[in-house]
Formats: structure tokens, sequence, C-alpha cells
């Protein structure tokens, strides 16, 4: 299967720049109930993904305890600190890949062959794909495995 069908656009998700203040992430990701969020250059290539853990941990650290002392720090200033990092897919990764990537992350960045991001790929929308493999006789899953070919 191609990876592309299961792609949620850049234009279509949130994200935050890198330059842009920690206020401003900290809002978008509260606004929507997100609990990380891509970060991406101007130049749209894929930086980092932000997590509300690095952000708490960004301002224990420095101590930061009101919205007005995040405008002073930019995305680019917090460190991420986590087991696993988050790593782009190519968009011609495999959905195998993007399975794997999934065990320890909510979504999976997808970049192009010049490292601009390109959107994400969510871990529910490859577990409906999943069952919905799962649910049909394997006669139907050989021929639409044919046609993706």
């Amino acid at each position: 299967m191609n990876i592309i069908q299961l792609l949620h656009p850049k234009a279509l998700i949130d994200y935050v720049y890198n330059d842009s203040t920690c206020r401003q992430a900290l809002e978008i990701m509260g606004n929507h109930g997100f609990t990380v969020i891509p970060v991406i250059s101007h130049d749209g290539e894929y930086v980092k993904t932000l997590s509300e853990g690095d952000l708490m941990w960004f301002m224990v650290n420095k101590a930061i305890c009101t919205r007005r002392d995040l405008e002073m720090f930019t995305v680019d200033d917090i460190k991420v600190k986590r087991n696993v990092e988050v790593k782009p897919v190519l968009v011609t990764a495999t959905i195998d890949d993007v399975i794997l990537m999934l065990v320890n992350q909510n979504f999976v960045p997808v970049i192009d062959d010049r490292k601009m991001f390109i959107g994400i790929i969510t871990r529910s929308d490859v577990l409906k794909y999943c069952h919905s493999r799962l649910a049909k006789p394997e006669s139907q899953q050989e021929d639409e495995a044919l046609a993706w070919d």
C-alpha cells in the first residue's frame, strides 16, 4: 500500500514554526487538545515534534510561571527530551515502516525527497486501515493488493 493514501496533508493540520514563541505553541496545543505537534521551518522542512512534556520541563527548568514569560522564548529554545525521537519517514516508506514507528508515537511526520514536511500519518488511521484489511475475506485482499501494485 502507498502511505500517501493515509496522509493528512500539511494544509489540513496544525503545526508550529521553529521560531514561534513558546506561548504560541502552548496555545495551539491547548486549544486543540494536542499532546504533541510538528515543528517546521519557514522553508517547509520538518524540524522536530514538540510534546507538552517538553514544554513543561522547559518551563520548570527556566522557572517560567506565566504565559507572558513564554513569549520571551521560541520553540527552537526547547530541547526535546524523550526516549524515542520522532523521526519523519519519506513519502516512499512502506506501511510496515510506519506501523513500527507508531508503536511509540501518535503520528509519523512525512517528508518528501527534499526533506520538506508534507503531512502526517496518524496511529488511528493506520489502525482503521489494518482493521479494514483484517475484516475482508482473503480473496478480496488479494484483488486489492494487485490493484495497489
